[in-house]
């Protein structure tokens, strides 16, 4: 199961980068384009052969070419490109938000096994994430006491949050002009103008575009307490904005304006400015998680 979620994920970042191509672009070589997508050659001659096979790309002397720009069809559901444990733990915030779990309430590990399909050590080693970070509390009996969603805990959360982030963006300074992460940062403030541009259409697209930033940053760190961190903070912050849509759409455009601003500062390598941009976004993002999780009577004061 891992070894087809890496492919599809691999698969869905090789097409991002082809949409950004004009046609008739030649790709990178497959080195190239494994370092990039941080997937092994292996991996990524089984996603150019798929490809090839689409039509997506054509060989011309040797080299493939972009033949047709990517279309929705040809992406993975985001769900398949998740390990059994991610994909776990996406499922399991998302009941918990929507089924009205009680602070105080006990979950046994067993009867999640059932209800998500997975094995009771892919449980374990999920809670044990979220035991880590407050939200649960081991009991005897395989039981795990569920501690709730506060606002304490939010702010907690992002406390630490900016934390981190703030150290990333020391470490993506660190790498020169020509790494990659400054590539997908520039192709990411693209898309994000584009966004804005049909914003009526397309800003339910904003959640997957706001991962996508905050990962490439952290990412630099190479750091896993920081990298595990993130993945709990990308899961809230997932489900909380597709559970509440009350006010998406502008809650979207506020926040595709910050992080230009954010990527900006990030680009013109001031520091300060970094760390304005940077608070000002978490604490605007905090805050509406805040007020989300209030909305729907999830979250006591």
């Amino acid at each position: 199961m891992r070894g087809k979620a890496v492919f599809k994920a691999g698969t869905n970042r090789c097409l991002h980068l082809l949409a950004r191509m004009p046609l008739g672009a030649p790709l990178p070589s497959e080195t190239e384009l494994a370092q990039t997508l941080e997937v092994s050659r292996t991996t990524i001659r089984a996603v150019l052969a798929m490809l090839d096979d689409n039509g997506i790309l054509r060989r011309s002397n040797g080299h493939r070419h972009l033949a047709r720009q990517p279309a929705d069809v040809d992406y993975f559901p985001e769900p398949q490109t998740l390990s059994a444990g991610a994909s776990f733990e996406r499922l399991f915030l998302e009941w918990i938000l929507q089924s009205g779990t009680s602070p105080g309430q006990l979950l046994n590990a067993a009867e999640l096994a059932r209800r998500f399909g997975t094995s009771t050590t892919t449980i374990r080693e999920c809670l044990a994430r979220f035991q880590h970070f407050g939200l649960l509390e081991r009991r005897p009996n395989s039981s795990w006491l569920f501690n709730g969603l506060t606002a304490g805990f939010v702010s907690e959360i992002y406390d630490v949050r900016e934390m981190f982030e703030l150290r990333a963006t020391r470490s993506l300074l660190a790498l020169p002009d020509t790494a990659s992460q400054w590539r997908e940062l520039a192709a990411i403030e693209q898309e994000h103008r584009a966004i804005l541009a049909h914003m009526d259409r397309d800003h339910a697209l904003f959640p997957r575009l706001d991962e996508r930033l905050h990962r490439v940053i952290h990412e630099t760190t190479g750091n896993r307490f920081i990298l595990d961190f993130y993945d709990v903070v990308a899961t809230l912050f997932h489900y909380t904005y597709r559970w509440n849509r009350e006010d998406a759409k502008q809650r979207s455009v506020i926040a595709l304006g910050e992080h230009l601003d954010y990527i900006a500062a990030l680009r013109s390598r001031d520091q300060r400015a970094i760390d304005i941009r940077c608070r000002r976004h978490l604490r605007t993002a905090r805050d509406t998680l805040i007020r989300s999780l209030h909305q729907q009577g999830v979250a006591s004061p």
